[in-house]
Protein backbone atom coordinates (compact mmCIF):
# COMPACT_ATOMS: atom_id res chain seq x y z
CA UNK A 1 0.00 0.00 0.00
CA UNK A 2 1.09 3.52 -0.73
CA UNK A 3 1.73 6.12 1.32
CA UNK A 4 1.50 8.70 -0.79
CA UNK A 5 -1.90 10.95 -1.70
CA UNK A 6 -3.24 11.90 -4.93
CA UNK A 7 -6.45 12.95 -6.84
CA UNK A 8 -7.79 13.33 -9.98
CA UNK A 9 -6.32 16.68 -9.85
CA UNK A 10 -2.76 15.58 -8.84
CA UNK A 11 -2.38 12.26 -10.35
CA UNK A 12 0.98 10.62 -9.37
CA UNK A 13 3.47 9.15 -11.84
CA UNK A 14 3.79 5.54 -11.71
CA UNK A 15 5.59 4.64 -8.29
CA UNK A 16 8.41 2.18 -8.38
CA UNK A 17 8.94 2.06 -4.62
CA UNK A 18 7.83 4.09 -1.86
CA UNK A 19 7.87 4.26 1.74
CA UNK A 20 9.64 5.28 5.00
CA UNK A 21 13.51 4.64 6.35
CA UNK A 22 14.99 5.53 9.81
CA UNK A 23 17.67 7.77 10.39
CA UNK A 24 20.36 6.78 12.91
CA UNK A 25 18.88 9.76 15.37
CA UNK A 26 15.91 8.34 15.24
CA UNK A 27 13.45 10.16 12.37
CA UNK A 28 11.45 7.80 9.83
CA UNK A 29 11.46 9.77 6.56
CA UNK A 30 9.17 9.27 3.78
CA UNK A 31 10.41 8.79 0.69
CA UNK A 32 9.69 7.59 -2.85
CA UNK A 33 11.20 6.20 -6.16
CA UNK A 34 9.92 6.93 -9.80
CA UNK A 35 11.42 5.05 -12.99
CA UNK A 36 10.87 6.67 -16.72
CA UNK A 37 9.70 4.44 -19.22
CA UNK A 38 12.79 5.74 -21.77
CA UNK A 39 15.60 3.53 -22.51
CA UNK A 40 18.18 3.60 -21.96
CA UNK A 41 17.76 5.25 -18.28
CA UNK A 42 19.77 8.77 -17.76
CA UNK A 43 20.19 8.23 -14.78
CA UNK A 44 18.36 9.35 -11.24
CA UNK A 45 17.46 12.87 -10.05
CA UNK A 46 17.62 13.54 -6.48
CA UNK A 47 14.38 15.88 -6.25
CA UNK A 48 14.77 18.08 -2.75
CA UNK A 49 12.50 19.95 -2.18
CA UNK A 50 11.84 23.49 -0.13
CA UNK A 51 10.23 24.18 3.20
CA UNK A 52 6.89 23.75 3.96
CA UNK A 53 6.55 21.09 0.61
CA UNK A 54 6.05 17.41 -0.20
CA UNK A 55 6.23 14.30 -2.24
CA UNK A 56 3.17 15.31 -3.83
CA UNK A 57 3.56 18.25 -4.96
CA UNK A 58 6.02 17.04 -6.94
CA UNK A 59 4.37 14.74 -8.92
CA UNK A 60 3.64 17.09 -12.06
CA UNK A 61 7.49 17.55 -12.41
CA UNK A 62 8.22 13.83 -11.56
CA UNK A 63 6.15 12.90 -14.48
CA UNK A 64 8.09 15.73 -16.95
CA UNK A 65 11.47 14.44 -15.78
CA UNK A 66 10.21 11.25 -16.12
CA UNK A 67 9.51 11.74 -19.82
CA UNK A 68 12.90 13.71 -20.72
CA UNK A 69 14.16 10.34 -19.25
CA UNK A 70 15.28 10.33 -15.79
CA UNK A 71 14.66 8.56 -12.63
CA UNK A 72 13.94 10.49 -9.43
CA UNK A 73 14.21 9.86 -6.08
CA UNK A 74 12.87 12.21 -3.39
CA UNK A 75 11.90 12.04 -0.13
CA UNK A 76 10.20 14.32 2.75
CA UNK A 77 12.49 16.62 5.16
CA UNK A 78 12.28 15.49 8.95
CA UNK A 79 9.67 17.67 10.39
CA UNK A 80 7.31 18.28 7.25
CA UNK A 81 5.13 16.75 4.57
CA UNK A 82 4.92 11.85 5.93
CA UNK A 83 7.91 12.11 7.67
CA UNK A 84 8.25 12.10 11.76
CA UNK A 85 8.02 15.66 13.39
CA UNK A 86 9.71 17.19 16.37
CA UNK A 87 6.29 17.98 18.23
CA UNK A 88 2.76 17.07 19.00
CA UNK A 89 2.45 20.40 17.32
CA UNK A 90 2.52 19.10 14.24
CA UNK A 91 2.43 22.16 11.95
CA UNK A 92 5.36 23.71 13.55
CA UNK A 93 7.85 24.64 11.45
CA UNK A 94 11.14 23.75 13.16
CA UNK A 95 14.66 22.09 12.62
CA UNK A 96 17.37 22.20 15.67
CA UNK A 97 20.44 22.38 12.67
CA UNK A 98 20.80 21.50 8.89
CA UNK A 99 23.08 19.19 10.14
CA UNK A 100 19.79 17.02 10.97
CA UNK A 101 18.69 17.45 7.20
CA UNK A 102 22.30 16.39 5.75
CA UNK A 103 21.73 13.67 7.99
CA UNK A 104 17.47 12.78 6.23
CA UNK A 105 19.57 13.32 2.64
CA UNK A 106 23.00 10.98 3.90
CA UNK A 107 20.08 8.32 4.70
CA UNK A 108 18.20 8.32 1.81
CA UNK A 109 21.17 8.40 -0.55
CA UNK A 110 22.82 5.66 0.93
CA UNK A 111 20.01 3.36 1.41
CA UNK A 112 17.73 4.13 -0.89
CA UNK A 113 19.35 5.56 -4.18
CA UNK A 114 22.75 3.73 -4.23
CA UNK A 115 21.10 0.25 -3.65
CA UNK A 116 17.90 1.10 -6.04
CA UNK A 117 18.26 3.85 -8.31
CA UNK A 118 20.26 4.15 -11.37
CA UNK A 119 23.49 5.51 -11.90
CA UNK A 120 24.92 8.52 -12.78
CA UNK A 121 22.82 10.56 -10.18
CA UNK A 122 22.54 14.62 -10.11
CA UNK A 123 20.76 16.58 -7.91
CA UNK A 124 17.39 19.49 -8.73
CA UNK A 125 16.55 21.13 -5.16
CA UNK A 126 14.29 24.28 -4.49
CA UNK A 127 14.58 27.35 -2.08
CA UNK A 128 15.17 25.88 1.63
CA UNK A 129 16.16 22.22 -0.28
CA UNK A 130 18.77 24.49 -2.38
CA UNK A 131 20.40 25.94 1.04
CA UNK A 132 20.57 21.86 1.50
CA UNK A 133 22.41 21.23 -1.30
CA UNK A 134 24.83 23.60 -1.21
CA UNK A 135 25.36 22.62 2.44
CA UNK A 136 26.37 19.14 1.94
CA UNK A 137 27.65 19.73 -1.24
CA UNK A 138 31.58 18.75 -0.06
CA UNK A 139 30.40 15.88 1.12
CA UNK A 140 28.78 15.15 -2.54
CA UNK A 141 31.22 15.19 -4.34
CA UNK A 142 32.14 12.33 -6.90
CA UNK A 143 28.66 10.93 -6.09
CA UNK A 144 26.52 13.42 -7.54
CA UNK A 145 27.63 14.47 -11.08
CA UNK A 146 25.84 18.27 -11.49
CA UNK A 147 23.38 20.52 -9.91
CA UNK A 148 20.28 22.43 -10.07
CA UNK A 149 19.39 24.97 -7.65
CA UNK A 150 15.83 26.50 -8.17
CA UNK A 151 15.46 29.94 -5.99
CA UNK A 152 18.23 28.93 -2.98
CA UNK A 153 17.20 30.40 0.19
CA UNK A 154 20.60 32.33 0.95
CA UNK A 155 19.03 35.40 2.60
CA UNK A 156 15.66 37.28 2.81
CA UNK A 157 14.62 40.44 0.46
CA UNK A 158 14.81 42.96 3.21
CA UNK A 159 17.60 45.49 4.07
CA UNK A 160 20.81 44.46 5.70
CA UNK A 161 19.29 46.10 8.81
CA UNK A 162 16.00 44.08 9.21
CA UNK A 163 18.05 41.19 8.11
CA UNK A 164 20.65 41.25 11.01
CA UNK A 165 17.27 42.55 13.14
CA UNK A 166 15.85 39.32 12.44
CA UNK A 167 19.20 36.99 12.93
CA UNK A 168 19.54 38.69 16.55
CA UNK A 169 15.58 38.15 17.50
CA UNK A 170 14.94 34.78 16.45
CA UNK A 171 18.87 33.71 17.96
CA UNK A 172 17.45 35.31 21.15
CA UNK A 173 14.15 33.39 20.87
CA UNK A 174 16.26 30.07 20.79
CA UNK A 175 18.54 30.52 23.61
CA UNK A 176 15.27 31.61 26.23
CA UNK A 177 13.74 28.68 25.06
CA UNK A 178 11.26 29.83 22.67
CA UNK A 179 12.27 28.45 19.53
CA UNK A 180 9.38 26.53 18.86
CA UNK A 181 7.26 30.08 18.62
CA UNK A 182 6.17 30.73 15.05
CA UNK A 183 8.29 34.19 13.86
CA UNK A 184 5.97 34.27 10.70
CA UNK A 185 3.67 33.11 8.98
CA UNK A 186 1.35 31.07 12.24
CA UNK A 187 -0.56 28.21 11.47
CA UNK A 188 -0.93 26.32 8.80
CA UNK A 189 -4.55 27.68 7.69
CA UNK A 190 -2.89 31.37 7.93
CA UNK A 191 -0.58 30.34 5.29
CA UNK A 192 -2.94 30.16 2.37
CA UNK A 193 -3.19 33.43 0.46
CA UNK A 194 -5.56 34.05 -1.95
CA UNK A 195 -3.86 33.85 -6.10
CA UNK A 196 -4.13 36.97 -6.49
CA UNK A 197 -1.84 37.79 -3.73
CA UNK A 198 0.19 35.07 -3.38
CA UNK A 199 3.97 35.56 -4.11
CA UNK A 200 4.98 31.99 -5.26
CA UNK A 201 3.66 31.36 -8.46
CA UNK A 202 1.71 33.11 -11.70
CA UNK A 203 0.45 29.84 -12.25
CA UNK A 204 -3.16 29.80 -11.06
CA UNK A 205 -3.99 26.42 -11.89
CA UNK A 206 -0.94 24.92 -10.10
CA UNK A 207 -1.53 27.00 -7.47
CA UNK A 208 -4.88 25.56 -6.57
CA UNK A 209 -3.86 22.37 -6.87
CA UNK A 210 -1.09 22.64 -4.39
CA UNK A 211 -3.26 24.49 -1.98
CA UNK A 212 -5.48 21.49 -1.94
CA UNK A 213 -2.70 19.23 -1.05
CA UNK A 214 -2.88 20.44 2.50
CA UNK A 215 -6.58 21.27 3.18
CA UNK A 216 -7.22 17.63 1.74
CA UNK A 217 -4.72 16.00 3.79
CA UNK A 218 -3.80 17.99 6.96
CA UNK A 219 -1.38 15.98 8.33
CA UNK A 220 1.18 17.15 5.62
CA UNK A 221 0.61 20.46 6.44
CA UNK A 222 3.18 22.75 8.45
CA UNK A 223 2.81 25.92 9.50
CA UNK A 224 4.97 29.05 9.68
CA UNK A 225 8.92 28.90 10.18
CA UNK A 226 10.09 29.28 14.26
CA UNK A 227 12.63 30.75 15.48
CA UNK A 228 14.86 27.81 15.91
CA UNK A 229 14.22 26.78 12.24
CA UNK A 230 15.08 30.33 11.04
CA UNK A 231 18.67 30.30 13.73
CA UNK A 232 19.40 27.23 11.61
CA UNK A 233 18.99 28.63 8.20
CA UNK A 234 21.16 32.04 9.31
CA UNK A 235 23.87 29.78 10.19
CA UNK A 236 23.35 27.25 6.93
CA UNK A 237 23.59 30.54 4.96
CA UNK A 238 27.45 31.61 7.20
CA UNK A 239 28.35 28.07 6.30
CA UNK A 240 27.55 28.16 2.62
CA UNK A 241 28.96 31.55 2.03
CA UNK A 242 32.54 30.59 3.82
CA UNK A 243 34.78 30.85 1.53
CA UNK A 244 36.80 27.57 2.56
CA UNK A 245 32.92 25.89 1.72
CA UNK A 246 32.84 27.30 -1.49
CA UNK A 247 36.18 26.13 -1.75
CA UNK A 248 35.06 22.69 -1.52
CA UNK A 249 31.87 23.01 -3.56
CA UNK A 250 33.41 21.95 -7.25
CA UNK A 251 30.38 19.89 -8.51
CA UNK A 252 29.34 22.22 -11.64
CA UNK A 253 25.70 24.07 -10.46
CA UNK A 254 23.15 25.72 -12.14
CA UNK A 255 21.73 28.26 -10.06
CA UNK A 256 17.95 29.58 -10.97
CA UNK A 257 16.92 33.07 -9.88
CA UNK A 258 13.03 34.19 -10.64
CA UNK A 259 12.45 37.62 -11.94
CA UNK A 260 9.91 38.58 -9.30
CA UNK A 261 11.83 37.22 -6.48
CA UNK A 262 9.96 37.63 -3.37
CA UNK A 263 10.52 35.04 -0.53
CA UNK A 264 14.17 35.03 -0.89
CA UNK A 265 16.84 37.80 -1.62
CA UNK A 266 18.03 37.66 -5.68
CA UNK A 267 21.27 39.73 -4.30
CA UNK A 268 22.58 37.25 -1.99
CA UNK A 269 21.96 34.41 -4.75
CA UNK A 270 23.73 36.90 -7.28
CA UNK A 271 26.23 37.16 -4.91
CA UNK A 272 27.15 33.26 -3.93
CA UNK A 273 26.77 32.20 -7.64
CA UNK A 274 29.50 34.83 -8.65
CA UNK A 275 31.66 33.42 -5.82
CA UNK A 276 31.22 29.70 -6.75
CA UNK A 277 33.80 29.18 -9.33
CA UNK A 278 31.39 26.24 -10.21
CA UNK A 279 28.15 27.66 -10.62
CA UNK A 280 26.24 29.19 -13.01
CA UNK A 281 23.44 31.42 -12.55
CA UNK A 282 20.12 31.88 -15.03
CA UNK A 283 17.30 34.27 -14.50
CA UNK A 284 13.65 33.31 -15.37
CA UNK A 285 12.27 37.39 -16.01
CA UNK A 286 8.34 37.72 -14.89
CA UNK A 287 8.67 33.73 -12.67
CA UNK A 288 8.24 34.00 -8.84
CA UNK A 289 9.91 32.02 -6.42
CA UNK A 290 8.42 28.06 -7.61
CA UNK A 291 9.88 28.13 -10.53
CA UNK A 292 8.64 24.20 -10.81
CA UNK A 293 4.91 25.41 -9.82
CA UNK A 294 4.96 28.57 -12.39
CA UNK A 295 3.36 28.91 -15.60
CA UNK A 296 4.14 27.12 -18.34
CA UNK A 297 5.73 30.24 -20.03
CA UNK A 298 8.03 30.09 -17.20
CA UNK A 299 8.75 26.44 -16.45
CA UNK A 300 9.49 25.23 -19.57
CA UNK A 301 12.26 27.75 -19.53
CA UNK A 302 13.27 25.78 -16.57
CA UNK A 303 13.00 22.70 -17.82
CA UNK A 304 14.48 23.03 -21.00
CA UNK A 305 17.63 24.07 -19.43
CA UNK A 306 17.85 21.34 -16.84
CA UNK A 307 17.90 18.73 -19.82
CA UNK A 308 20.31 20.64 -21.12
CA UNK A 309 22.52 21.01 -18.31
CA UNK A 310 22.12 17.81 -16.87
CA UNK A 311 23.64 15.27 -18.81
CA UNK A 312 22.64 11.59 -19.59
CA UNK A 313 25.05 8.56 -18.69
CA UNK A 314 26.35 9.15 -22.26
CA UNK A 315 27.68 12.14 -21.37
Amino acid sequence: MTTLRFSDTNPAPDIHSDGFIETPDGFSIRYALFRSEHQPSKGTILLLQGRNETIEKYFETIADLGRLGFDVATFDWRGQGGSDRFFERTDAGYVDSFDQYAIDLETVFEHVVLPDCRPPFFMLAHSTGALVALYTAPAMVNRIRRIVLSAPFLGLPVSNFRHSAMRAVTKSMAFLGLGNLYVSGGSAERMRKPFEINPLTTGAHRYARNISIPIRHPELALGGPSATWMTAVFKAIDRVRDPAHMAQTVIPILVFMAGEERIVSNAAIESLAANLRSASLLTIDGARHELMQEADVYREQLLAAVEAFIPGSGD
